[in-house]
């Protein structure tokens, strides 16, 4: 496990080379945000509101935007 703490392996280490810096972000964003919409819905027993729907739509299409054109090389 090396030097990360308690054994989490940072994503840059694994999706730099294929990803940008900010792709591994929003990966990291919508994966959280998708996670914790469940443990609302199933844990906590919230209510899933139309505002949040279309919240979680727009965070999708700024993931394909993110994601459907080539962003430019970084200069090393």
């Amino acid at each position: 496990m090396g030097d990360c703490a308690a054994g989490i392996l940072p994503a840059n280490r694994l999706g730099y080379g294929q990803f940008s810096g900010f792709q591994l972000k929003i990966i990291q964003e919508v994966v959280t945000l998708a996670v914790f919409i469940g443990f609302a819905l199933l844990f906590l027993k919230e209510r899933l509101a139309w505002n949040y729907l279309v919240a979680f739509v727009f965070l999708g299409v700024a993931a394909f935007f993110a994601f459907a054109f080539k962003a430019p090389v970084p200069v090393a």
